[in-house]
């Protein structure tokens, strides 16, 4: 059902607003500050210590970890836009959707270093282009090779639009890491939340609901 409401979404125009999904995903931060800062401290934390004491097992977080704790941003955000009361423990609700997000996670870094290896503009395409594919996976109950599939679609559309707005989330993050690297502490949520914004903007009648 969802795969047909996303073709034709696919075929249709759309569009969003940069500007608009940022300043969404500071007001979703604003709606849980204490628990979005204390969650990326804790993502952080825990892939400081690989680095530091198990540097040869760094993939362990970037494989086994990251995606399913980055989906709880999702989550949370999800939450807080239909209204709902927020708990700590529902940012770790990704790893209810552990495998698919594992699949969807590791098969969308691997095609991605294939297409930089290639020629470089096409890893740079896959990275915009699998912007949804967690989302995808986790409101549209697709599977992993759907997910990456219907995102790219669907980014392809404003794809130039999509580089923009990921260019704008690799400068903020990066500003955040140089204050004091606790910036990111903001700045990785507020991404996040812009993320799912934009995403919830684009689907929210196919998906997502009214």
């Amino acid at each position: 059902m969802y795969r047909k409401k996303l073709d034709r979404l696919i075929e249709a125009e759309y569009d969003f607003d940069i500007k608009t999904g940022f300043l969404r995903g500071w007001e979703i931060f604003k709606a849980v500050p204490i628990y979005s800062v204390a969650y990326t401290l804790l993502i952080l934390s825990i892939q400081f210590l690989f680095v530091i004491y198990a540097p040869d097992f760094v993939f362990v977080f970037s494989v086994f970890l990251a995606g399913p704790m980055f989906a709880g941003f999702y989550l949370v955000a999800n939450k807080v836009s239909q209204h709902e009361e927020v708990i700590y423990p529902d940012y770790f609700k990704g790893f209810a959707y552990y495998i698919p997000i594992i699949l969807v996670w590791v098969v969308g870094q691997l095609l991605t270093v294939v297409g930089i290896l290639l020629l470089v503009i096409p890893g740079i395409y896959l990275i915009i282009g699998y912007m949804f594919a967690i989302l995808m996976n986790l409101f549209g109950g697709l599977d992993f090779w759907n997910s990456l599939e219907y995102s790219r679609k669907l980014i392809h559309k404003r794809w130039w639009k999509f580089l923009v707005f990921g260019l704008l989330i690799a400068l903020l993050n990066i500003i955040g890491a140089f204050i004091f690297v606790f910036g990111l502490a903001v700045t990785i949520p507020v991404t996040y939340y812009a993320i799912y914004s934009v995403f919830e903007k684009i689907t929210k009648k196919t998906l997502l609901g009214e």
